[in-house]
């Protein structure tokens, strides 16, 4: 699959509370979308990485949600995201955002990195 050829609601779902928790935000700290990619880092390969950005990239994929945030989510990316929900949960006494990427095929200890089958 490339990148020109998915659907881009198949690439990722965002849970209402995470596109609430995007929306609070990004009226905080100002930006014009919510930039999603990965980067290689920690013990297991990839670590996720969310920015606050005033433009999007060109090859990013956006994708705008019901209450008009708008996630860009780095081409670069879409073969390690493809299908993944980004939630905002409630763990012990703090609030996450959470992926649940059905590629990820194992995790550090710390939950800070994750790996794939390639």
């Amino acid at each position: 699959m490339t990148v020109e050829t998915f659907e881009t609601s198949d690439l990722v779902t965002v849970t209402p509370a995470a596109a609430d928790y995007f929306r609070q935000q990004l009226g905080k700290n100002g930006g014009h979308a919510v930039r999603v990619g990965v980067k290689q880092s920690g013990c297991t390969g990839f670590m996720y990485v969310l920015d606050h950005v005033e433009t999007t990239e060109s090859s990013d994929i956006n994708i705008e949600l019901d209450n008009g945030v708008m996630v860009a989510v780095a081409a670069d990316a879409v073969p390690v995201l493809q299908g993944s929900e980004i939630d905002y949960v409630l763990e012990g006494v703090n609030r996450v955002i959470k992926f649940n990427n059905p590629n990820a095929t194992s995790a550090c200890g710390c939950g800070e990195s994750f790996g794939i089958n390639e």
